[in-house]
């Protein structure tokens, strides 16, 4: 063989490898934070976040299944955010602990419903609070400043035009125009489930009546006759009656019936953004949404769902703007075609003059949990694929798809207290860990060196060479992909240090072998190595095989261990067929290869000697 092409192969690897930790994509700083791994909770610190399940309006506890469905969820979204190593795990019977390493970050969104709904927008009205002084001169239809309007829009591929443009500034003022009202239903509260039970509503008709004590009976006589959104510059008497109103919580606000939400105009969107997660999830019934948080949209009832979404991308549209691009699938195509049929004809005359876009078009609100992302005004029936467009930033983008892609949560959640947490216990580990390895690195070196001699200086460099590289793919790996090397993983680098020690015992006792057989140090080395390599190979099969498996069925810190040993037994495979294998054919050629007390083949030698006779003796015998 040639053992200068495997060794150049080797150093090819290793300036590759080296090239890319100091100067790929994320590589910032000086040569020693370029050369820094990323460290995991355990050992930095990061950011741990408590959330709290709820169902909203009576508070029962979620079922089991519904728990763990929301763990794997919310842990694929925490993943997204290109973190490894993240913990999600539930604890007691409704409560998720999320735990991050690394720089702190808010958590707060990963427990958001995440329940995506397309709403024709019926109405516009004020959502500022206030409560205007009496002004004749002032119109009844004042609009405020930069009303609901997104400043994108959701293209189809399919419409008609090449982009659904957002529309301009609504008349917020909205005194219901020339279109019908809708008419309130007997029960227009939403509801926490899309399967209300009987003990739900009681729960949310006891919470209405706690509501309507609290704002007492001339105030929600007042509201209840409303049939538009109140023009309290009109009548200031009004304004009195409807005051309490803009006292109440966002919990409080939420149990009201969408019609009183809309039209009271001390209801501000401050209260309808503090209502709790899922508060208008409810698909079969008309809600109540702001934008801009000063501008309340009336939303008809939901025909197009997240569920009918199939897949969701962050990509950049023909202005380079970051857009998440919706892909439906087959029914729910038919849905949106058919919804955005009805906005593009305004059938009905459902949307109001203070609905309508600029161009006389019915607009159709994008709601995510509570918020609305966006409302365009639609130019076409759009029988393709969709955007979502709003201004967001790559991230913003890249996490609103992961929401949509991973689907809702079953059960709504509220933030608890978030904590950062340090990392003084985690340096005390790490140094604990780093000790472990050099020692137990430094033990099988000594034992090398006393047992093997010339071939303990192999293990030696092999070592050395398998820790450079699996080095310099954690530090590439935890900027790449976001790999964090954790208590756990430094565990399975050491562990590794066995495998590592086996593969050269098989190897050099079946040197030994080859030589007590009758066969020079010489020959005997390329012929060990084809005996002992279907041996390493196998044994470290085994090893690799076990981390994927381990990988697969376990969860947090598990992972960190799995990836760590896996890893570490592919690179010292590595390792093994590019340096020690060829650096043996090397030492085979050299005198001191031939020494029995410098190549630590002292006892194979002389057993080579007894058995097999020299030629001369042969010559003589005969």
């Amino acid at each position: 063989m040639r053992p200068g092409r495997q060794l150049a192969v080797l150093g090819a690897i290793f300036v590759v490898l080296y090239l890319l930790v100091f100067f790929s994509g994320g590589a910032s700083g000086g040569w020693k934070d370029r050369l820094e791994p990323r460290l995991g909770l355990d050992l930095v610190g990061g950011t741990r976040l408590t959330l709290e399940a709820t169902n909203t309006l009576d508070g029962r506890a979620p079922t089991a299944e519904n728990l763990e469905r929301a763990r794997q969820i919310i842990e694929s979204r925490v993943n997204a955010y290109g973190v490894a190593e993240a913990e999600v795990v539930t604890e007691g019977d409704r409560n998720i602990v999320v735990s991050l390493p690394g720089e702190n970050r808010e958590l707060n969104e990963v427990g958001s419903a995440a329940e995506l709904r397309f709403r024709k927008v019926l109405k516009i009205a004020d959502g500022s609070g206030s409560i205007p002084s009496p002004a004749p001169s002032e119109s009844p239809s004042a609009t405020p400043s930069g009303s609901a309007s997104p400043e994108a829009t959701p293209s189809g591929t399919a419409s008609p035009t090449p982009d659904a443009e957002a529309s301009s500034s609504p008349d917020a003022g909205g005194q219901g125009g020339g279109a019908p009202t809708p008419t309130p239903s007997a029960t227009p509260s939403p509801t926490p489930s899309a399967t209300p039970d009987e003990e739900v509503t009681q729960s949310i008709e006891e919470q209405r009546r706690a509501v309507e004590q609290k704002v007492g009976a001339e105030a929600w006589a007042a509201a209840s006759g409303l049939q538009a959104p109140a023009d309290l510059s009109v009548d200031p008497s009004l304004a009195d009656k409807l005051k309490p109103f803009g006292e109440l919580s966002g919990r409080e606000v939420a149990v009201l019936p969408a019609q009183m939400q809309f039209n009271v105009p001390t209801i501000s969107c401050a209260q309808l953004d503090d209502r709790p997660p899922a508060s208008i999830s409810d698909p079969e019934q008309q809600v109540v949404a702001c934008e801009g948080g000063y501008a309340k949209n009336l939303l008809d009832v939901a025909k197009v769902l997240g569920t009918d979404v199939s897949d969701a991308n962050a990509v950049r549209d023909q202005t380079s703007q970051w857009v998440v691009s919706l892909n439906f699938t087959g029914s729910g195509q038919d849905k949106w075609t058919a919804l955005t049929r009805e906005a593009f004809n305004n059938e009905g005359q459902a949307c109001d003059a203070s609905a309508l876009g600029d161009e006389g078009k019915c607009r159709v609100a994008v709601v995510l949990d509570n918020q609305i992302i966006s409302s365009p005004q639609i130019q076409g029936v759009l029988t393709g694929n969709s955007q979502i467009t709003g201004n967001f930033s790559n991230a913003e983008a890249s996490e609103l798809a992961g929401y949509l892609s991973y689907g809702a949560l079953p059960v709504t959640f509220e933030a608890q207290e978030q904590q950062n947490v340090t990392a003084t216990l985690g340096a005390s580990h790490l140094r604990a860990g780093l000790l472990a390895a050099g020692i137990g690195m430094l033990l099988v070196i000594i034992y090398s060196f006393f047992y093997y001699r010339l071939l303990g200086s192999v293990i030696f460099l092999s070592l050395i060479l398998s820790a450079l590289l699996l080095f310099g793919a954690l530090v590439f790996l935890g900027r790449q992909i976001g790999f964090t090397l954790t208590l756990a993983g430094i565990a399975g680098i050491i562990v590794s240090l066995g495998v590592a020690a086996d593969s050269f015992v098989i190897y050099f006792e079946r040197l030994k072998d080859e030589i007590r057989e009758g066969r020079s140090p010489r020959s005997a080395v390329p012929r060990a190595w084809v005996r002992a390599r279907r041996t390493i190979i196998s044994a470290n099969a085994i090893t690799i095989m076990s981390a994927v498996v381990l990988y697969i069925v376990s969860v947090g810190t598990v992972k960190g261990f799995a990836f760590a040993l896996g890893l570490a037994t592919v690179l010292d495979l590595l390792v093994v067929f590019l340096f020690r294998h060829p650096i043996m054919t090397m030492f085979a050629r050299t005198k001191a290869f031939l020494s029995p007390r410098v190549s630590g083949l002292g006892r194979a030698l002389p057993a080579r000697s007894e058995q097999a006779p020299s030629r001369n003796q042969r010559v003589k015998e005969a």
